[in-house]
């Protein structure tokens, strides 16, 4: 008997199996850089992040406000222009109707003419204007009897030959300085009215109440 013979049941020995293929280089570099490189990767991420915070919790400048100019105020239009005088100024009054009757309020346009070539000021407000309505001797009423002391200023600034025309009513009541109450109304008749303004004086315009 052979003493290299094998024993018998024992059959040959398996065959150890190959070994796996060493990847290529380019492949072994790709996993260092994903196992090394993602982390320095995050890194920066959070470096920059954290930068960016900072900076955005810094404090702003405040913007700078430019300082307005003050304004100068410029000199009102009627500066240098004298008062008209009363030789310059045509008044006129011109009644609404030639008669009104009963109940009816006469209404006036009052006008104010410079009559001269060169621009004035006049005041043709309630508290410098006046117009009066006579019948003969009797002076029936004024507009200025029961004007507040405090009354406002109308101001024209007329051109040569420039005019202002302004409508008035007349309540159809009698007046007295001091403004009293009680007094007699006007009845019918012929009455006139003129208009006071800076000194001139209009002619006066004749009307009746019915």
């Amino acid at each position: 008997m052979n003493d290299r013979t094998p024993p018998a049941g024992r059959g040959p020995r398996p065959a150890r199996p190959a070994p796996a293929p060493r990847p290529p280089a380019h492949v072994f570099w790709i996993r260092r850089f994903v196992v090394l490189g993602l982390p320095l990767l995050l890194i920066v991420a959070l470096v920059v992040w954290w930068s960016g915070r900072g900076a955005d919790a810094a404090p702003q400048d405040e913007p700078t406000v430019a300082a307005e100019p003050t304004a100068t105020p410029s000199p009102p239009a009627e500066a240098g222009v004298p008062e008209c005088a009363p030789t310059q100024l045509a008044l006129a009054v011109a009644p609404g109707a030639e008669t009104f009757p009963a109940g009816v309020e006469p209404s006036f346009e009052v006008t104010v003419t410079n009559s001269g070539p060169e621009p004035c000021l006049v005041d043709a407000g309630d508290g410098q204007r006046e117009v009066v309505i006579t019948s003969g001797e009797d002076r029936v009423w004024s507009s200025r009897d029961c004007v507040p002391a405090d009354a406002d200023e109308r101001t024209l600034l007329l051109a040569g030959g420039q005019s202002d025309a302004t409508q008035l009513a007349w309540p159809r009541v009698r007046s007295a300085a001091g403004c009293p109450g009680d007094l007699p109304e006007p009845g019918a008749g012929t009455y006139s009215v003129t208009m006071t303004v800076g000194g001139a004086t209009s002619p006066a315009a004749v009307f009746g109440l019915g």
